[in-house]
């Protein structure tokens, strides 16, 4: 994945204040300085308190990373909107909120989630939380620290986020981990707003769900968001069950861990057996894997990875699999006169992508397909022409000053309202 930063003309110079915008050239200047730096003349005890400065300074360049994101929300927000305060309502306000969540995504070159997360903080370091953002803009919080405080406080107001900061101070928290910083904050909530904190509880419980993430070695993460209780009774079970295959006369050939497994996957697929699963899944095999037999390139599921073409075969159920030919990556053909992305040609959209939202640094899962040169303005349903995006990317370049195109290299570059251009993955 590469991305292009080119500020518009007016975004060269110097920035206001006293810091000026070719400080931070200067900082990274000494960044590649210092990383060609001769290590061998420093000391063991050197270079431990040069790795603890380092943190220190990646911890304040957060700080003021987020400074600036309040800085650039604040202005964004004001400079769109229009002097009659009647007009400023509530659907202005989010749409605004949207498109400086997708700037700030797009620069900081990473999720739509955690660009979110970012902004949330930078605002909150600023409402209450005046004691944790000095020992953030000093460099004895890192930022993971300072988001797990702020992420367990989002929900109160100003006079209990005083309190709360105030009752944080009497703690030393650079000696904590972010358990525990996360913990100690969530119980503080729970004595100051109870009523709040129970809220939060049964709010959360609405919110239950599954995801599946996909892991190293041709393994995913199945990952179930419920609440507490019935967690822990679903780990119980399975641990029962693993006592049982323990006093079976038969001998043990699997660890807990993998009993634990099976036993997840047979209760809630009703095989009798882990591997006798019935799929049906789409999967991509390149074009090279069937002219050579002797080809090393894998098969892969989209938006899981590559696969092993004979683990697939050698499932105990019955497997369904739909290929679809790759050739270096890419997938091969299609086009439509439907106005949407339908059919087959929405699943090749969609196997190219890899199920994933093809906006730079965004993993979110795909949810809709988008035509690059808009269907209104003439663009045709075609496989050159669609890209495949999450919902929050398929509906933030609608908003004014936003423009995706795809480049004579093939590549899809999306402009932002400031002026950036950023490129989409290969």
């Amino acid at each position: 994945m590469t991305s292009t930063q080119e500020p518009p003309a007016h975004a060269t110079g110097v920035g206001s204040g006293r810091f000026r915008s070719g400080d931070l050239a200067l900082i990274q200047l000494l960044i590649d300085q210092a990383i060609g730096d001769d290590t061998t003349l420093l000391s063991e005890a050197d270079l431990i308190d040069e790795v603890q400065q380092i943190e220190s300074v990646q911890a304040s360049l957060a700080a003021l990373q987020a400074s600036r994101i309040r800085a650039f929300a604040r202005a964004h927000v004001e400079n769109h909107l229009t002097d009659d305060q009647t007009n400023r309502s509530r659907a202005d306000v989010e749409r605004l909120h949207r498109s400086v969540v997708a700037q700030v995504q797009l620069a900081c070159r990473v999720s739509t989630a955690e660009a979110r997360t970012r902004i949330a903080n930078a605002r909150d370091l600023h409402t209450g939380l005046d004691h944790i953002r000095g020992l953030h803009t000093a460099g004895e919080l890192s930022a993971a620290k300072v988001t797990a405080i702020a992420v367990e406080r989002r929900d109160l107001d100003p006079h209990q986020r005083r309190h709360l900061d105030t009752r944080l101070a009497t703690h030393d928290l650079t000696r904590l981990g972010i358990g525990r910083l996360r913990a100690m904050t969530r119980r503080l909530v729970a004595e100051i707003a109870p009523e709040r904190f129970r809220a939060r509880v049964h709010a959360a419980a609405a919110e239950r769900r599954v995801t599946l993430r996909p892991a190293p070695d041709a393994m995913s993460y199945l990952t179930a968001y419920i609440p507490v209780a019935q967690g822990a009774a679903c780990l119980a079970a399975l641990q029962k069950a693993f006592v049982q295959v323990q006093v079976d006369p038969a001998p043990l050939t699997r660890s807990r861990g993998q009993v634990l497994a099976d036993t997840l996957v047979e209760r809630l697929t009703g095989q009798t057996t882990a591997t006798a699963v019935n799929l049906q899944v789409q999967v991509t095999v390149p074009v090279q894997a069937l002219l050579d037999p002797t080809s090393p390139l894998p098969a892969e599921i989209p938006g899981l990875g590559p696969v092993p073409a004979d683990l697939l075969a050698t499932s105990d159920g019955t497997a369904s699999l739909r290929r679809l030919l790759t050739d270096q990556g890419l997938v091969i053909g299609g086009d439509s006169r439907q106005r949407t992305f339908t059919g087959l040609l929405a699943t090749l959209v969609k196997a190219r992508a890899g199920n994933r939202c093809t906006e730079p640094y965004c993993d979110a899962p795909l949810r809709h397909i988008d035509h690059i040169h808009r269907h209104t303005d003439g663009g045709h349903t075609e496989l050159e022409n669609g890209r495949g995006v999450c919902e929050f990317h398929n509906h933030i370049r609608e908003q004014p000053g936003w423009h995706i195109a795809r480049t004579p290299d093939g590549t899809v570059l999306t402009t932002t309202p400031t002026g950036h251009t950023y490129r989409g993955p290969d």
